[in-house]
């Protein structure tokens, strides 16, 4: 309950701007009570990542799941970063803020945020193998994604998801289409 109250917060303020005093007014439990149940503040934003990883995963997964047609498995990345960049509120990646925020000054935010980056990554390689690409396409599609997340933060459009959408459909053609590679006896 405290984390699902205080995330909408710290996504749409970040974690330096909210205080432990408007943490404690906004889920009502007293200060005492919220350093009993997270130590320190960093504790509670680490709870918050790890929610909003979770609740990534899910909407992602959700997405690439609606389709059975391979290659459209891999588009459909874009298609959910296109649906998100235009709901209310997008302030863009949650976790390059994160980042970008806490990234210099703690010591678990940053290791946190790799594993959520990773994860992604890893998830594209299951979904590329399953169609057939090569490994080399997950990465390729990692960095148009994560390009489109903070193009879109900063431009306030969903057209860079479009954007990566068409170049990510250039790419998979190319890797569904390499011949394989020649052995040499």
């Amino acid at each position: 309950m405290i984390i699902e109250t205080v995330s909408p917060l710290f996504y749409a303020r970040g974690f330096t701007a909210v205080g432990m005093d408007e943490l404690r007014a906004v889920t009502g439990v007293s200060l005492k009570r919220l350093y009993r149940l997270f130590p320190s503040k960093e504790d509670i934003i680490e709870e918050v990542l790890h929610s909003w990883r979770d609740t990534w995963e899910a909407n992602l997964r959700a997405q690439v799941e609606s389709t059975q047609v391979p290659r459209e498995r891999l588009l459909a990345v874009f298609d959910f970063l296109a649906a998100w960049f235009i709901s209310e509120g997008f302030r863009g990646c949650a976790f390059i803020n994160s980042f970008g925020e806490l990234g210099g000054i703690s010591g678990r935010i940053p290791a946190i945020v790799r594993a959520q980056k990773k994860e992604f990554q890893d998830y594209l390689s299951r979904v590329a193998t399953r169609v057939g690409a090569p490994d080399t396409l997950a990465p390729q599609l990692a960095i148009l994604a994560e390009g489109a997340l903070t193009t879109a933060a900063i431009a306030g459009s969903a057209e860079p998801a479009r954007q990566a959408r068409a170049a990510a459909e250039i790419l998979i053609d190319a890797a569904l289409t390499r011949p394989a590679p020649v052995t040499m006896p």
